[in-house]
């Protein structure tokens, strides 16, 4: 997927904003947040930040589950707990959340619960991923709130960052 929208957004009752130049440079933050988390600890380089709806940056992270000890420490969580404390509230409404890989169930319904508005996704999750790629949590009409969602952007990218560091981890050589 280049970017735009996925499948299942066109689904949903959210309506999807395109990709702007501000989508693209928070994701290329995203990415240097992913690369730190490979390069510094050696965990699976995904990288997340959200934007308050004045253009702010709320909270940062990366994944942290193997430095951590938690299972739950997703770039996605990491980044909802720190935007969370600067607010000073567990909801974080009208947040657009970017993130190298589409999010899994267990951080999409976080997202859905903290009321972010938005999700700018890299690379699809053909395992996990609950935008639309496996599951369609963010729009599903039974839940009390739904999110928009923009992915692919930049995912290439992402997505052969991923394919590499899973492939070093097997001892085969990166992919160009």
């Amino acid at each position: 997927m280049t970017h735009g929208n996925t499948p299942a957004d066109t689904a949903a009752a959210v309506p999807v904003p395109p990709c702007s130049d501000d989508d693209l440079r928070w994701m290329r933050h995203a990415l240097a947040l992913a690369e730190r988390a490979q390069r510094e600890f050696d965990e699976i380089p995904v990288g997340a930040l959200l934007v308050g709806a004045d253009g702010r940056l709320l909270g940062e992270g990366w994944n942290r589950n193997i430095v951590d000890h938690d299972p739950s420490a997703h770039a996605e969580i990491v980044a909802m707990r720190e935007a969370g404390r600067a607010l000073g509230n567990h909801r974080l409404v009208g947040a657009t959340l970017y993130v190298t890989l589409e999010p899994c169930a267990m951080c999409a319904m976080a997202l859905v619960h903290a009321r972010v508005a938005r999700v700018v996704y890299a690379a699809t999750d053909p395992k996990t991923g609950a935008c639309g790629s496996v599951f369609d949590l963010m729009g599903d009409p039974r839940h009390n709130h739904r999110i928009a969602v923009t992915g692919g952007i930049l995912g290439d990218e992402a997505g052969r960052r991923l394919t590499n560091y899973f492939r070093a981890k097997r001892g085969r050589p990166p992919l160009p």
